[in-house]
Parts: structure tokens; C-alpha cells; sequence
């Protein structure tokens, strides 16, 4: 059945910001449907609220809505655009749950209003209510875990006498297993399925019997229109049931399965998809193993294109959401063709002949107070992906794809960690499911404790163990012996296994530089195969490769100029897809400009991993021995013409590689420059001799050291590492004790290899912290004649202090007198010119009175880009990647690639999104190292309007009724006269603490309700903040901290916020904001507009 042609205008949802649980796989597959469904001919509209995708450029959609997503806004773009059908199904849990508000309303789904296409409103229910799908499956006769459905505590109490302990309670409705658990015990019962129904949209829990231990894996199926159903992938989970598969190490296709049990998974998943009655597109069905005896359950199903999706697409070179989206408008899967073999329909099951491993990665360290046991929550920010021949190479460059410092399975400096352990300990350690659980085991097996024994402890399969057990083998093959006595036989084994030269160079005892000398000079270099849908059936059309040590290698030759883009890994805390955006927008650039572009990444999540965004793809890790093969078989391929590098747009992970390659081929800024930049101590001389002011401050190695510079400049003093990614390990201290841990824990992070770690290369910056000072950030572009363009001056809401990823932000900058932003442009094209940069650079600055401090320089793409991008219309990353290959601004104007900002009409507003609603443990007061996990973007005619957008659009939920709770530091108190008077304004309820509501009291300004500090409380009849939340008493909650004595106070109050599901914020600036945009709002209606009527496009 060809296309529809009843349709004309098509809705398509996003998934809004990166959160845990729902990262940009779901970007990745949004930007696939918008791409196709224009070629098509569809007239297409898009609503997401994060400006740091692709998806979300003007150029991918007719018109793009970057607003917040509720019922209530895409109620009116569908007002305003009329479309014809709505697609869900490629926005992640966000779109689905969006759909449904929208379908109960009346709005889609319903006759006389817009279809929904992809699923269903009734498939979406049957899958994603825990009742209505148990039901399904039992009717068409496949298993599932003895459970029951509860909807209140009383229900859930019933159904737990009906199964015992223990159990696992699973809401409706969510993502990435938030509000699910196992408990063991009564207390923990209690306390998860209330979670649980908090958790669930429609206060639904399943409480099911606990089947932890059992084997988990996952099918990704398709089907038409036609009901063709085609299995895309098999994944299976190399951690046994308890962890959540997002969590978990996964490979594909499964290990471990008979064919006979794999038929048997395949055929249960036809009949799930075709009773759940998803009539086109992408399902992920769930399925748990036993091991004693072989029985098979469905755990669950996922409706839509999932984060196991973008992994099976990237697995296979199967074009999951794309093919998806035209199963949407009418194709059956044997009309549309396989774009990499152009041979086969998408009919056709792929296979493939390589072993693909992913490996989450978790941001722990900078959430304190948390566990670090993983669970059915998930928990993981990011993760790699890797292909080898077999398991052990795949691990292998897995592992050292993470970038924490591992070269592999241990045979590293970082195993020395586990010395101090014995066996049992060991073995204790191995069997909680942590992120180091798969170092331990490995540890574990080269004691020589055998696979029985650490299957017994952790229930991973003994087949998995195994494998590993081959690794350990080779390394103990290796030991003792030297460099020169390897033989070519020997080197070529060990390199196959997934050995990297690091590790090899650790075991050998000599330099990695020179084990790879000595192992080119045997001739032992790596192959690239093809990823080909099709194992080599069929004749690969397109350019996607993986490493391995085989005879023969399927780089094509090519005569064109090549580029190299460095991408940035795995998605992590302080470096997100901002970067990913800016490694595609220049491939697509330079490939318009007559390049051929080559994508070096290991991130099976993203856009740049695509395999036609780029003329070729190696999916390898960034790791200096992988980068140095790539650029050695791309010189190949050009006939001994060594391609150009781009190191400056995937954050800090490709700038580190900078110094290690030849500086000749790096395109765009020199690594001279970029060293100048990053090294705190030739900085500081810099700004001495441009005459430009700094925050007073030093270097320093040693505690020693710091504790002199900490006493000459004053506390407090900001403390910050070199070379490091979203604040890492970035803290402001108070007095030296302080200064004394901060230094001791850079220093044991430096002698493992760790990020943010200090060592006489990498000395520690302590500066005086300016306390008040309103922070700036600029993002620019110098070519190599000296011109420099400034793409935006953004104003930060939160005083410094606060890391510039977290602090919400403004173009054009709202309260900056004309001269500051003269000064701050002056200044930024000074630090430009004297570090000769070509292409982009970000700096930030403190404004204290009248003088304009810098703080630091980035000679690279910064996490502001993509937003700079939207709000002005220029798009910044093209232009940069062109201006790296010697292109000048001028030639840009003229050829039309660089057009004018625009200017005038409307404010945007940056907003950060943070993790705290998975982590109720956490404080949520904000400081220097960086924690969110995404950004939202409020755009409209005010500064006011677009910073409620910015924040509805975030998740938080400002107060229109109720009482808000403020307790403000002295500092703060002039400030909050303001925000009690806007509340009262507002018609809005006010409780403070005892400090606060007296200050206020003094101006006329009464509270509702005085409550207690901690330290007051006792022995007082004052009412305690913590449980007034936790009663559902308070709406909203402001509370600023201060210093350490009162932060333990406010402390209590803001995880009793979090945990309660009660919005705050932290810092007086946004309560500011928050109240005049309110106040603003309350006048007219919530206006909504595209981007492309924004930049007077439309």
C-alpha cells in the first residue's frame, strides 16, 4: 500500500529535555521522522522543547515549536496548524503520555479531529496500563509473572497477602522504571508502592512477584499496515533480572539463547505486538528467562521507538525510526528498501556476524549522597556502544570507550583500586550491581576464584563469565615476558581479545607509544569491516565501520579532501548532545562544501551516528591508539594523504586528544592555543598582558600551596581543576579545612586517571570567589584573517557561583547596561586574536560594579551553541566548522551561509533541567560543578513570559494558588521583599522562617504562617518546613542558601521538596523571575509561535 495521500499536515511530538531514562535516542529518532516525512512531500510540525537538538533547527520541520510541552500548549499549535494526523510513537514516553492527555481531552484520536498515527490511543493504553496488557498477554496465552494491579494502598496491601514477599512494584505510565523497586520487606513494600503510585500518571501500580535472577532480554519487532512483522534485533541483558535494562551492559544479538528458544521468544513477541494492536512502526517487547528450568514471561512492552531501538538501529544499520515513520503514512515494509544494501527490502530480517556491546555510563560522583547500586530504576546519563568479532574484543572497546580512565578489562593502573581487598570481600563487593561490578568481576577471575564460584556470587551466566575468563587467560599469557619476545602470532592474539596498547603497555611494563611502534612493525594493524544488515550477503552501499584484526580491510578509496570530526562519546553530566549537535552541523556543512566527512564516535544514542549523516562512519572509541588508526586508514584510502581533524566541536573528550595528534592535521585553532587556554597557570599571564581583569588568585600543586594563595586573595575561594567538563570537581570553600579536602580529593583522583584529578601537568586554579557578581557567557567565531563575529552575549539569572550549564540564561542580556556588553565584546575579541583561534570560542565573565572580570576562555564549541543558534538565527556551528578549513566570515556573507541576527521581538530564555526527582537523597541547592542533565528554551515577547515558559517547560510547576514557603540568607532579604510582595500580588499564601517573615514584617509585608529552623524547633511551637511539604501544605518553595551553618537547615526543606514532588528554587535571581513572569502572564493569554516566524522565515 503506497503512501497516504488523505493526509497533508502532520503533528509530530518530541520528547522535550535529556533526562534520565529518556536521553537523545529519542532526538535521533524524531530528527529521522521529520527528515523523511519531508522528503515525502508532508507539510510537517514540530513541538519539543529543547533547543540542544538537531531536531529542533529550523530547517528540519516547516515549522518548529520550541515551547513547553503540556496538553495546553500542543492543544494550541493544533489550533493554530490544523493538522491532518498526529505521530507520537518517535517522542519517547513524553509523546505517548502527551497523546493520551490530549486523546481524554477530545482533542486527537476522536472523529473530527486529528488522527493518531503510529499506535493508537487504545494500543497505547493496552500497552503502557500495567491491568490492561497483564490481561492481553494471558488471552493469547503467554506467561507473566503472578502480579496484581493496585491503585491505592489498601489495593496494593490486598494483592501483596495474594503473592508475599518479595516483590516488584511496576507504575503505568513511566519512564525509564521511575517508581519502581523490589522489596524485600514490609517496610520496603510500604514506602515503594507509595512511590510507586506518586510515580504513575494514573496512580496505577502492578505488584508483581519478584522473579530478580532470572535472564533478561529484549526484542525489537516491527510491523505494517499489511502485518508483516520483521524482528530487527535480539538483545540480551549481561546482568540478570533486578537491574533496569537501561542500566544494565547489553549485548546483541543474544548469546545465550537455543535456536529453539529463540523462535519461541520470536513468535511470543509477533503475537504481543499484533494483540497490543500497534498497526505500524517500532515495539520493544521485554522477556525474563528462567535459567533453572527455562521458563518464558513477558515483563513488558514498549508501544513506541525506544532507547533499545536506537541501540538495535545502530547494531544492525537498520534505520529503525525512519522506516517507522513511513510505516506511519501507508508503506508495508516490502515497499520501502534497504538503504544500505539498496538490494533487499526492509522486509528482510537483518543479520549480523559481529558481537555489539553497550555499557551505560553514571554520573554518581556528582550526585553525593547517592547509593551507587543500581536497581530498576534507571539511573545511567549516557552511554557506548561497541563491535568486535567476538564478546571479549567487543567488551574490551566498550569499556575504554566509557572515558573514566579504564584501557579495558582492569590490566590498568585503575585496578589497584581492588589491592587492598580480599577474596571475600571481593566477592561480596561483585555481587551488588554497581557501576564497578563488571571491574570487580573481572578482578575477581584473574584471583583465579573460577566461573562457578563469581556465577554463584553475581548470577551473571556462566557463558558471559567465560568469555571474560578468555580475556583473563591472555593476560596471564603476557606477564613476565618483555615487548621485543612477543611474536607477531602473540600480538595479533591479544589485540583480537580487545587488548588496547595501554593495556598492553601495563602488562609488559614499556610505553604505550612503544608497543605501538613495535606491534605496526609486525604488520599488525586493524582492519575496518562493514556494518551491512546482512552479513555479508549482499553488497554494502554505504561507508559503516568497526575495528577489528582480520586480512581484510573494507575502506573504500576515495581522491576527495577528507575531514575527520571528532565526536564526543557518551552522553554524561556536563557534556550532551549540544556538542553531538555541533559535530553534525559540520558534516552536513563541509559535505555541502565539497568535503568528504568522516564521523569518528561510540555513542549509539545520537545523530552523528547515523550512517548517512556523514560520507563515512567508524564507530570507535575516542581514545588516542583508536583515533591514530582511523587517521592512518583514512591516509590509506586517499593514496598516503592525510585527512584534516577537527577536535573543537565534541567538547573536552576529542580537545584532550588534541596534544596527541600531529598538530599539523588538526583544522581550526592549534592545540598551542588551546593548551594556552585550558592550562590555568599561561592563561592567567595571557590576561596580565591583554590588561584584562581577573577574580585575584593563583596555581597551586599542593594543599600547601593553595592554603597560601587561599590566604593572600581571602575566602571564600572557587577551586577548579584543569582541562575538565561541566564544573568537574569544581567546588567554592569556605576556610581551609575545606580547601585541605577538596585538594586530597583532586589528588586521588588524579593518580587514577580520573577526570578533574590534579598533577604537576594539571595544577589546580584557587581564585577569590565574587560573591554577587552577575555572570556572562559569550559564544564567538574568528577566522584566520582576524575577524571575529559575537554570536551571542547571554546573561545569566543566578549569580555566579552557580555552574553556567545550570544557571538559567538570556539573549539579549536583560539587565547589562549598553557599555558592559560593549566592554564584554571587546575583551572577548582581544582573548581571540591573542589565542589565534580559528573557528569557535566561549567566554565567561563576572560582572561586580563596574568592572568586568573574565573568568575563563574555551577555544572549542561550548554547551550554548545549539541555543544561541535558535534564539539568533545564525547558525553558529556551520559557520564555525567552515571558518576551520579556511573559509573567512566575508566568504560566508557572500556565499549566504552567515546571514544577520535577528533582532527585536522576543527574548530566550535557557533553562536547565537537573536529575534531583530520581535522587530524593540529593540537595538540590545549586554550586560550580555542573549537574543537570539537559536544557529546556522559553522563547516570547518578554523576558518575563519566556523565563514561565523556560520553567513550565523544565517540569517546574510554578504556583498560581496555595501557600510558598521562603526563607531567604541575609544577603538575599532586600531582594525578597520583592517576592513576597509579587506573591501577595498574586493572591498568593506566604510562610517563612522566623528570620525571613521578621525582615519581611519590618516593610509592611506580614506571613501567613512562621515556621521553625531545625535548630529552633524544639522545645517551640514553631511548625517544622519539612513536614508542612511533606503534608501537601506547601506549593512552592524558595529558599536560598548560604555558607555551611544554615545550608544544613534549608537542606531538610529542599530534599523534603524533591521528595515530595513540590518545586523550588535556590537561588533568589529565579525566584525574582519566577514571580515577575507570573505576574506578567496573569494579563493575557499563553502565546504560542514558531521558530521560523521568530527568524522571519515564515
Amino acid at each position: 500500500m503506497p503512501r497516504r495521500n488523505d493526509l497533508h499536515t502532520i503533528l509530530i511530538i518530541g520528547s522535550g529535555p535529556i533526562v534520565i531514562g529518556q536521553a537523545c535516542e529519542f532526538d535521533y529518532s524524531g530528527t529521522q521522522a521529520c527528515r523523511v516525512l519531508k522528503e515525502e512531500g508532508y507539510r510537517v510540525i514540530l513541538a519539543n522543547s529543547n533547543p540542544a537538538t538537531i531536531m529542533t533547527d529550523p530547517d528540519f520541520a516547516d515549522r518548529t515549536y520550541i515551547e513547553p510541552l503540556t496538553p495546553e500548549i500542543l492543544a494550541r499549535i493544533i489550533e493554530r496548524e490544523k493538522p491532518d494526523a498526529v505521530l507520537p510513537t518517535l517522542g519517547g514516553q513524553t509523546g505517548l503520555n502527551l497523546a493520551m492527555a490530549l486523546f481524554e481531552k477530545g482533542l486527537v484520536g476522536v472523529p473530527g479531529t486529528p488522527e493518531l498515527i503510529g499506535a493508537n490511543a487504545e494500543a497505547i493504553a493496552t500497552a503502557e496500563d500495567r491491568d490492561k496488557f497483564k490481561q492481553a498477554m494471558i488471552e493469547i496465552g503467554l506467561k507473566v509473572p503472578h502480579s496484581g494491579i493496585a491503585h491505592n494502598m489498601d489495593e496494593a496491601t490486598e494483592v501483596l497477602k495474594e503473592i508475599g514477599l518479595p516483590v516488584i512494584i511496576r507504575p503505568a505510565y513511566i519512564l525509564g522504571g521511575r517508581g519502581t523497586g523490589i522489596a524485600n520487606t514490609m517496610e520496603e513494600f510500604l514506602k515503594l508502592a507509595s512511590n510507586g503510585l506518586d510515580a504513575s500518571p494514573i496512580r496505577e501500580i502492578l505488584v508483581e512477584t519478584s522473579i530478580v535472577g532470572w535472564k533478561e532480554y529484549e526484542l525489537e519487532v516491527m510491523r505494517d499496515h499489511a502485518d508483516n512483522c520483521v524482528i530487527i534485533c535480539s538483545i540480551e541483558n549481561f546482568d540478570p533480572m533486578g537491574v533496569h535494562t537501561g542500566d544494565s551492559i547489553t549485548v546483541a544479538p543474544a548469546q545465550t539463547l537455543s535456536d529453539v528458544e529463540y523462535q519461541k521468544m520470536r513468535d511470543a513477541a509477533f503475537a504481543c505486538i499484533r494483540r497490543v494492536g500497534v498497526e505500524t512502526g517500532g515495539s520493544n517487547v521485554q522477556f525474563a528467562l528462567n535459567p533453572a528450568n527455562g521458563d518464558l514471561v513477558v515483563i513488558e512492552m514498549n508501544p513506541r521507538v525506544s532507547r533499545s531501538s536506537a541501540l538495535a538501529s545502530k547494531a544492525t544499520g537498520f534505520p529503525i525510526a525512519k522506516i517507522a515513520a513511513k510505516l506511519a503514512v501507508g508503506y508495508t515494509l516490502d515497499e520501502i528498501p534497504n538503504d544500505i544494501t539498496k538490494m533487499t527490502p526492509a522486509s528482510f530480517e537483518p543479520t549480523i556476524d559481529y558481537v555489539v556491546t553497550k555499557i551505560p555510563r553514571w554520573a554518581f560522583e556528582k550526585l553525593p549522597g547517592t547509593s551507587g547500586v543500581l536497581g530498576t530504576q534507571m539511573q545511567s546519563v549516557g552511554e557506548v556502544m561497541s563491535i568486535g568479532r567476538t564478546f571479549p574484543e567487543s567488551l574490551q572497546k566498550g569499556l575504554r570507550s566509557l572515558e573514566q580512565g579504564r584501557l579495558g578489562l582492569n590490566c590498568d593502573s585503575g585496578e589497584s583500586l581492588y589491592d587492598g581487598l580480599s577474596d571475600a570481600e571481593l566477592l561480596k563487593k561483585a555481587a551488588i550491581a554497581t557501576p564497578e561490578r563488571i571491574f570487580q568481576v573481572g578482578e575477581a577471575l584473574n584471583r583465579g576464584m573460577g566461573v562457578d564460584q563469581v556465577h554463584d556470587a553475581t548470577k551473571i551466566d556462566v557463558w558471559f563469565l567465560d568469555q571474560m575468563q578468555i580475556i583473563i587467560d591472555e593476560r596471564h599469557s603476557l606477564e613476565g615476558k618483555s615487548l621485543a619476545q612477543l611474536s607477531r602470532h602473540e600480538v595479533r592474539r591479544a589485540k583480537r581479545l580487545g587488548f588496547s596498547d595501554g593495556q598492553l603497555a601495563y602488562v609488559l611494563k614499556e610505553d604505550e607509544m612503544a608497543v605501538r611502534a613495535y606491534r605496526e612493525s609486525l604488520g599488525v594493524i586493524p582492519t575496518y569491516k562493514t556494518v551491512d544488515t546482512c552479513s555479508a550477503e549482499f553488497d554494502a552501499q554505504t561507508p559503516y565501520h568497526y575495528s577489528t584484526y582480520e586480512d581484510e580491510n573494507e575502506v573504500r578509496p576515495s581522491s576527495k579532501p577528507r575531514v575527520i570530526i571528532l565526536g564526543s562519546g557518551p552522553n554524561r553530566i556536563g557534556q550532551g548532545i549540544e556538542f553531538d549537535y555541533c559535530c553534525v552541523h559540520a558534516s552536513f556543512a563541509l559535505r555541502a562544501a565539497g568535503y568528504e566527512t568522516v564521523m569518528v564516535n561510540c555513542n549509539p544514542e545520537t545523530v552523528s551516528t547515523d550512517y548517512d549523516t556523514s560520507d563515512r562512519l567508524y564507530f570507535e572509541p575516542l581514545t588516542r591508539e583508536d583515533v591514530l588508526n582511523v587517521i592512518a586508514a583514512e591516509t590509506l584510502a586517499s593514496g598516503g594523504v592525510a585527512p584534516k581533524v577537527i577536535v573543537g566541536l565534541g567538547g573536552q573528550t576529542p580537545l584532550k586528544l588534541s596534544g596527541l595528534i600531529d598538530p599539523a592535521l588538526i583544522a581550526g585553532t592549534s592545540p598551542h592555543s588551546i593548551d594556552l587556554a585550558e592550562d590555568r597557570e599561561k592563561w592567567n599571564q595571557l590576561c596580565d598582558s591583554l590588561s584584562i581583569p581577573q577574580p585575584p588568585g593563583g596555581t597551586a600543586v599542593t594543599f600547601a600551596e593553595a592554603s597560601v594563595i587561599a590566604q593572600r586573595v581571602g575566602y571564600p575561594v572557587l577551586v577548579r581543576p584543569s582541562y575538565v567538563l561541566g564544573g568537574r570537581a569544581m567546588q567554592i570553600v569556605h576556610d581551609a579545612q575545606a580547601l585541605e579536602s577538596a585538594m586530597d580529593q583532586m589528588a586521588r583522583d588524579g593518580s587514577l586517571g580520573k577526570e578533574g584529578g590534579l598533577s604537576a601537568e594539571r595544577p589546580v586554579l584557587i581564585d577569590h570567589f565574587l560573591e554577587d557578581a552577575t555572570e556572562v557567557d559569550v559564544d564567538a567565531i574568528r577566522d584566520h584573517t582576524g575577524e571575529v563575529l559575537i554570536g551571542g552575549v547571554m546573561e545569566h539569572v543566578e549569580e555566579a557561583g552557580v555552574h553556567s550549564g545550570d544557571s538559567a540564561c538570556a539573549i539579549p542580556p536583560q539587565t547589562l547596561p549598553a557599555w558592559v556588553v560593549e566592554v564584554i565584546s571587546a575583551y572577548t575579541t582581544s582573548i581571540a586574536n591573542s589565542l589565534d583561534v580559528r573557528g569557535l570560542i566561549n567566554v565567561q565573565f563576572a560582572v561586580l560594579g563596574t568592572t568586568v572580570f573574565v573568568i575563563e576562555a574555551n577555544p572549542r564549541a561550548s554547551r550554548t551553541v545549539p541555543f544561541v543558534a535558535k534564539a539568533t538565527g545564525v547558525p553558529l556551528a556551520k559557520v564555525a566548522s567552515r571558518v576551520m578549513l579556511g573559509a573567512t566570515l566575508a566568504e560566508l556573507r557572500v556565499e549566504g551561509l552567515l546571514v544577520p541576527p535577528v533582532t527585536g521581538g522576543h527574548v530566550s530564555v535557557k533553562e536547565a533541567v537537573l536529575p534531583f526527582n530520581r535522587f530524593p537523597e540529593v540537595d538540590t541547592a545549586l554550586g560550580p560543578e555542573m549537574r543537570s542533565t539537559g536544557e529546556v528554551m522559553g522563547i516570547d515577547r518578554t523576558f518575563g513570559r519566556a523565563f514561565v515558559k523556560s520553567q513550565t517547560a523544565a517540569g517546574t510547576v510554578l504556583p498560581t494558588s496555595g501557600m510558598v514557603f521562603l526563607s531567604f540568607n541575609d544577603g538575599d532579604k532586600p531582594a525578597g521583599i520583592v517576592v513576597a510582595k509579587r506573591l501577595r500580588d498574586l493572591g498568593l499564601g506566604v510562610a517563612a522562617t522566623t528570620g525571613t517573615a521578621n525582615y519581611l514584617a519590618k516593610f509592611g509585608l506580614p506571613v501567613d504562617r512562621i515556621v521553625g529552623k531545625l535548630s529552633e524547633i524544639e522545645g517551640s511551637a514553631l511548625e517544622n518546613a519539612a513536614a508542612l511539604v511533606a503534608n501537601g501544605e506547601i506549593s512552592f518553595v524558595v529558599n536560598t542558601p548560604h555558607g555551611r551553618g544554615s545550608r544544613q537547615d534549608g537542606e531538610a526543606i529542599r530534599k523534603a521538596a524533591n521528595a515530595n514532588g513540590v518545586s523550588s528554587v535556590t537561588t533568589v535571581e529565579a525566584a525574582l523571575a519566577a514571580v515577575n513572569g507570573l505576574w506578567e502572564q496573569r494579563s493575557s493569554e499563553v502565546e504560542v509561535r514558531s521558530l521560523q516566524e521568530y527568524h522571519g522565515r515564515a
